[in-house]
């Protein structure tokens, strides 16, 4: 033992002694380092910040510069005479009448007028100008105003795509006439009509109220944007309640022991499984099981529920485990039962959180291609669906479908209905957010 005093006490005679101003010095070095670290560091963040925001902008001006041409068209105006014995041969204006109608060739009438055509090869090379739905726009304002039957009414016409390309300079004049789309002749129709004041180029009508087209001058949204609604509609219907109700089990009645443990671990396990799955899923169970039809919202809505339903459950269970323990307490206290305890007080003070978790999966619901993809929502339907079970497509589908095209004028439109789109998931983000700042309570 005093062997090793000993030698403690020469240990300590031996170490070196700091002097105060040097031990000063070493600390103030080691905070300025600490300190250019820590700078360094909110440097790199900075800057990956706005490199992520360069990006993000880069992305909105691709989108934005493309699709806003999207939202405009070229057309001509022409003087018709609304003829009701021959745009109305049976007097009814019903569709029958107005399909064997002769609208068609009223309006080449009145192109021909104006551009004076000669010879049939002429004539027909004329026809081309105007799009192909004329006789349907015509049909269209004789049934919401019948008081244009007997009158001569100036109307605009959607210009047909390869005329709409001409005039925004996508087909070049200066190109040999055996590499171009329109000849000569037409580009001559054309110069006249500018020449007349007829062209002119505006806002849409198409792209916010049509619907599915093979003629990309007469395509719009307005039938997938429908669609989207409806198979949104039987996702929330669905999703919403079952998710809630889950969560609420799962938090508060479910005992802990191992089937709960599985099931939690599944829940967490399918919320990472490709939207792909639940298309194949959806697939084999409601259309090959269950015989339902394809192409319809109730289907979509339906695969995008169980898709929806993880993301749904996880969110309102961190709502539910966040309302402090002592709100059961008082409850409780005051001689309330368990169930009193999770409606009157639980739930109402967790629904913040429920109801931004619910729009958050909707919105990725929203943005979902694939799993419609499986169970036929790629039809071409031209038809605005009235119901569930109506025949019907969504945006995104829509999207895939237009930038298959190879017309000039689908990708515009493309870029257009990804911008409505981007609108679309931006609104309901933002409502998420307001929800949670209305609704929240602080403790």
């Amino acid at each position: 033992m005093l062997c090793m005093l000993l030698k403690n006490t020469e240990n300590n005679m031996n170490k070196k002694i700091i002097n105060p101003e040097d031990a000063t010095n070493i600390v103030k070095n080691s905070i300025v380092k600490r300190r250019s670290k820590d700078s360094r560091l909110k440097l790199f963040g900075r800057a990956a910040i706005g490199l992520a925001v360069c990006f993000l902008l880069f992305l909105f001006y691709s989108i934005f510069t493309k699709g806003y041409p999207g939202f405009f068209q070229y057309y001509v105006t022409l003087d018709i005479n609304f003829d009701r014995e021959r745009i109305d041969p049976k007097g009814d204006l019903s569709d029958n009448s107005l399909f064997d109608g002769d609208a068609s060739a009223i309006v080449n009438e009145s192109l021909f007028s104006i551009i004076e055509p000669k010879g049939r090869k002429e004539k027909k090379l004329a026809k081309k100008i105007v799009s192909s739905g004329k006789d349907v726009r015509i049909a269209k304002m004789v049934k919401d105003d019948p008081g244009l039957f007997g009158t001569v009414t100036q109307v605009k016409f959607a210009l047909d795509d390869d005329i709409d390309s001409f005039l925004r300079g996508y087909i070049k004049r200066e190109t040999p006439e055996s590499e171009r789309r329109i000849n000569d002749k037409v580009i001559g129709f054309i110069d006249k009509l500018n020449e007349e004041g007829r062209i002119s180029y505006e806002f849409s009508d198409y792209i916010l109220s049509g619907s599915a087209s093979g003629n990309p001058e007469m395509a719009g949204i307005k039938g997938a944007f429908i669609g989207s609604l409806l198979t949104l509609s039987v996702c929330l219907l669905i999703a919403f309640p079952l998710g809630v109700a889950t969560a609420v089990y799962l938090e508060e009645i479910a005992k802990k022991n191992r089937i709960t443990e599985i099931i939690e671990v599944n829940i967490n396990n399918l919320a990472a499984v490709p939207s792909v799955v639940f298309g194949i899923m959806g697939l084999a169970i409601f259309i090959s099981i269950f015989g339902m039809p394809r192409s319809i919202p109730l289907v979509g809505g339906m695969v995008l529920a169980l898709m929806t339903l993880p993301t749904i459950i996880i969110s309102s269970r961190a709502a539910i485990r966040a309302v402090p323990p002592s709100v059961r307490d008082a409850a409780y206290g005051i001689g309330a039962s368990k169930l009193q305890v999770i409606f009157h007080h639980v739930i109402p003070l967790a629904m913040p959180g429920m109801l931004t978790g619910t729009i958050i999966g909707m919105a990725q619901a929203l943005g979902e291609t694939a799993p419609l993809l499986m169970i036929g929502m790629v039809a071409f339907i031209v038809d605005i669906p009235n119901s569930v079970v109506d025949p019907g497509t969504v945006l995104p589908v829509q999207i895939f479908m237009w930038a298959d095209f190879a017309e000039r004028m689908f990708i515009q439109k493309t870029s257009a209905a990804i911008i409505v789109l981007l609108g679309f998931l931006i609104t309901m983000n933002a409502l998420a957010v307001y929800l949670r700042k209305k609704l929240e309570r602080r403790w």
